[in-house]
C-alpha cells in the first residue's frame, strides 16, 4: 500500500502528513529526507506503555537514519495535561542539552502531542517537532493544525500557542493496540469531521461501521485519510482559528465543559465530544437551524458506538464552565450546528434555556440507559 501524502498548505510553514501502515519502521528515514542537515540532537518523548509496545519499531528506524536520540517519557493521560508535566518535558529537554537545532518526536495521542508541542514551542522560544499519532483521535484531529495547549482546573485548553509541526506521520498498524474504548473514542471525532464538512464521510461511515468498528485496513484508511484532508484544507485557509477553523469545534462546546466539571478524569476528549454532539443536534434543532431528520442522524450514528459515560452534570455547572470556554466571546458562548450533513453554522443566539433543556434531556436519557444495563 503506497504512502498516501496529504499537505497543509500554510504560507509560511506548509508540511507534509503521511499515512501509510507500517509507516513507523520509516520514521527515521522520512525525517532524514525532509531535512538537509541532521538535527544535533532528537528526543522522542513518549509514553511507557506506547514505549513498551511500538519503541522497537520506531528505534530501529532512528538507528537507520543515524539519528542520535534518546527516549523520555512522560504520564499520558488527561489528568496529566497541565503545565507541571511541561515543566517536566522543558526540564528534560534543558538536560539532554537539546539547542535550536534540536528536534522532539511527539510519539502519543492528544494529550502527549498536545502537551510536547507547547514544550517545543516555547522551549528556546520554538523548536522543531514531528507528530508520530498512536491513537485514533490523534490521527485524525490533534496531531494537525499546530493546536498546542494544557488544561487549567478552570477549563479545557486554556493555556497553549500555535506550533505548527514539521511533519505529521501516520501509521494505522499502531491502533492495533488501542483499547476498544480510545479506538471508539476517535471515532466521534470521524463522525464530527463528516458532519461539518464531508457528507461522502459522514455516509461511509454509516453504510461502512461493522467494517470501521473491526479496523478492517481499507476502512482505516479511508476514515483517517479523509479526515486528515478536511483538517488540512480547513487549517490552511484559517491557521489560527480565526473564522472557518472555529466549525472543528462541532461538540466541543459543552464537551470541554463536561471534560472540567468531571475533572479530566471520567470522558475521555472523544466520549465527552460525542455528548457534544447530542447536545449541539438538540440545541440546534430547538433554535430552528437543524432540521430534525438531520439531528436524527447524527444521534443515530453517534449511538451505534455504544454507550458513553454516564452524564450526570447539572445544567448549572455546564453553564458556569462553558463561560470560561474559549469560544465563548464577552459572555457569549458560540455554538457550531449543522444545517445539513456536511455544512455546520456558527451561532451566537443559543439561549441558556436551550442548553440547560438539552443537557437535562441528555442526563435523564443517560440515567435511563444506565438503568437498562445495570
Amino acid at each position: 500500500m503506497r504512502v498516501r501524502k496529504i499537505t497543509v498548505k500554510l504560507k509560511a510553514s506548509p508540511y507534509n502528513v503521511l499515512i501509510e501502515h507500517g509507516l513507523l519502521r520509516q520514521v527515521g528515514g522520512q525525517i532524514a529526507r525532509k531535512l538537509r542537515k541532521a538535527p544535533s540532537f532528537t528526543v522522542v518523548v513518549t509514553s511507557s506503555r506506547i514505549r513498551q509496545l511500538w519503541g522497537e519499531e520506531l528505534q530501529s528506524g532512528l538507528k537507520n537514519a543515524k539519528l542520535k536520540f534518546e527516549f523520555a517519557e512522560i504520564d499520558d493521560g488527561e489528568p496529566a495535561k497541565n503545565l507541571a508535566n511541561v515543566e517536566s518535558v522543558l526540564r528534560t529537554f534543558s538536560r539532554l542539552g537539546m539547542d535550536r537545532n534540536s528536534l522532539v518526536i511527539a510519539f502519543g495521542g492528544g494529550v502527549i502531542g498536545d502537551s510536547v508541542g507547547f514544550a517545543a514551542s516555547i522551549y528556546m522560544r520554538g523548536i522543531r517537532v514531528v507528530h508520530v499519532p498512536t491513537t485514533l483521535l490523534a490521527q485524525v484531529d490533534a496531531a494537525i493544525g499546530g493546536k498546542t495547549g494544557v488544561n487549567l482546573l478552570e477549563g479545557k485548553n486554556l493555556v497553549g500557542t500555535f506550533h505548527q509541526p514539521m511533519l505529521v506521520l501516520i501509521d494505522p498498524n499502531v491502533l492495533k493496540t488501542l483499547s476498544e474504548r480510545e479506538f471508539r473514542a476517535g471515532l466521534f471525532e470521524v463522525i464530527k469531521c463528516g458532519v461539518i464538512r464531508d457528507k461522502a464521510l459522514f455516509e461511509f461511515f454509516e453504510d461502512h461501521l461493522a467494517s470501521v468498528l473491526r479496523r478492517d485496513q481499507a476502512a482505516l484508511m479511508r476514515i483517517i485519510s479523509d479526515s486528515v484532508k478536511i483538517k488540512a484544507k480547513i487549517v490552511a485557509a484559517d491557521e489560527r482559528e480565526g473564522g472557518l477553523r472555529r466549525i472543528l469545534n462541532f461538540g466541543h462546546t459543552i464537551g470541554h465543559a463536561l471534560e472540567a466539571e468531571s475533572g479530566y478524569k471520567k470522558f475521555l476528549h472523544g466520549e465527552a465530544v460525542g455528548w457534544g454532539m447530542l447536545a449541539a443536534a438538540k440545541i440546534g434543532v430547538s433554535s430552528g437551524i437543524t432540521p430534525v431528520k438531520v439531528a436524527q442522524r447524527i444521534a443515530h450514528l453517534v449511538s451505534s458506538l455504544g454507550s458513553l459515560p454516564a452524564l450526570t452534570a447539572s445544567e448549572e455547572n455546564i453553564l458556569r464552565l462553558i463561560q470560561a470556554d474559549k469560544k465563548t466571546i464577552v459572555g457569549v458562548p458560540h455554538f457550531i450546528l449543522a444545517t445539513r450533513i456536511g455544512r455546520v453554522e456558527i451561532t451566537d443566539k443559543v439561549k441558556p434555556s436551550m442548553i440547560e433543556a438539552a443537557i437535562r434531556e441528555l442526563r435523564e436519557s443517560s440515567a435511563l440507559q444506565s438503568g437498562i444495563q445495570s
